[in-house]
């Protein structure tokens, strides 16, 4: 089984006015292999997953992901991968559950 990039769930545990726009971005960040972008080579996921035993590969590829949302996409933080099986087509499907990034929710908590 492979983990398909293609097809990624992302699921928000918060509301904001941004969210179509965030969405948008880590689609971007996510369906772009890293080293396709001109002048930011680090900008999209590694393939270093593929070819790995299954649980190295989730754990490497939601590593991945935490790591490239901190970095590209401030507004939201990365709380949970975990993947649905598709055994017809033999492949994981990702679903990202994001949040609130932790300075967001210490604003919230001291109003």
């Amino acid at each position: 089984m492979t983990i398909n990039t293609d097809h990624l769930i992302l699921n928000f545990d918060y509301s904001s006015n941004e969210m179509e726009d965030i969405k948008r971005c880590l689609m971007v960040l996510y369906g772009t292999k890293a080293g396709q972008q001109p002048l930011d080579r680090e900008f999209g996921l590694t393939s270093d997953f593929i070819g790995m035993p299954l649980e190295v590969s989730k754990n490497l590829f939601a590593l991945e992901v935490i790591e490239k949302t901190e970095r590209y996409e401030s507004r939201v933080q990365v709380i949970d991968v975990t993947y649905q099986e598709d055994y017809d087509r033999g492949f994981l499907q990702p679903i990202i559950m994001l949040g609130a990034p932790d300075d967001e929710k210490e604003e919230e908590s001291e109003d």
